[in-house]
């Protein structure tokens, strides 16, 4: 009898699996969507929502305030902790 429960609890956890990856990369595909629009916008408007972003980092540097700035800098960014602090000190 307790092979019959494993069996059940593994295939409802099996499923549930499955429902979440599925929902995972719909969302995934709306955020890709949502994305584009959002670029297509900016390009429109003639912004560079990474230009606006580095302003920031600029005026916390402007600030006296490396620490936030090199934050904000890898947040925009995607770059490393040591790229990031060579960046800001470069702005200073």
């Amino acid at each position: 009898m307790e092979t019959v429960g494993l069996y059940v609890l593994g295939v409802l956890l099996l499923t549930t699996v499955i429902g979440a990856e599925g929902r995972i990369r719909g969302a995934d595909r709306r955020v890709a969507r949502l994305e584009q629009k959002l670029d297509l916008i900016l390009d429109r408007m003639g912004l560079d929502a990474a230009d606006a972003a580095l302003d920031g980092v600029t005026a916390l540097v402007r600030e006296g305030k490396p620490i936030q700035a090199i934050k904000l800098y890898r947040e925009v960014t995607g770059a490393g902790l040591k790229e990031a602090k060579e960046a800001v000190e470069r702005m200073g």
